[in-house]
């Protein structure tokens, strides 16, 4: 006889309904809790992490920075270094960024920034779709954007999800999720370095 074919007395089969329910109540909750670990940070949840980032104090000034670009199995298919130089005038601010890739090609952005308040900034460059926004909290900074990328002689629009975080007063971090349609392209892996 199999586990299955024996007979079972009227006091279990009454119960099942309840064994059943109690089954589907913790898949639930358990479902639920993992969905809620899963979910994307906020820059409220860096609000209390130090140093505090003050992104118009750190982003003056000469900048050095040295990255990656990951696929997305995780393959690192381009390295760069940028050099930065960056401005404010009260709540304007630009990063004109050199690149300088591994393969010797050469690419400029600059950046033109606005401080809205409250830790809020906006920001477009020539290679920005529409404008950018970000939020700054404790030691981070997040924004999102679309940028305009040239792949194999044209150009899709993809999107970054964009995290910087303070570590010291001369390094910051930064990781970047490019996406299109929802689906995971790539990162970029970048340490910024403050000239002293």
């Amino acid at each position: 006889m199999t586990p299955l074919s024996h007979s079972i007395s009227p006091i279990e089969s009454a119960r099942l309904p309840q064994r059943r329910t109690l089954l589907l109540g913790a898949l639930g909750a358990t479902s639920a809790a993992l969905v809620g670990c899963a979910s994307a940070p906020t820059p409220a949840d860096y609000a209390a992490e130090k140093p505090v980032l003050d992104l118009r104090r750190y982003f003056n000034g000469i900048i050095d920075a040295y990255g990656v670009f990951t696929d997305r199995g995780g393959k690192v298919v381009r390295r760069f270094t940028v050099l930065m130089t960056c401005t404010w005038n009260g709540n304007q601010g630009v990063l004109d960024e050199d690149f300088f890739y591994s393969d010797g090609t050469k690419e400029k952005r600059i950046w033109r920034l606005t401080y809205e308040g409250d830790g809020r900034f906006t920001g477009t460059a020539g290679d920005v779709v529409g404008t950018a926004s970000g939020q700054q909290s404790g030691n981070a900074f997040y924004w999102a954007y679309t940028l305009a990328l040239p792949v194999d002689g044209r150009v899709i629009n993809v999107q970054l999800d964009d995290w910087m975080y303070l570590i010291d007063e001369r390094t910051m971090l930064n990781r970047a999720v490019m996406s299109k349609f929802g689906i995971r392209l790539g990162e970029v892996l970048l340490s910024f370095t403050k000239r002293a």
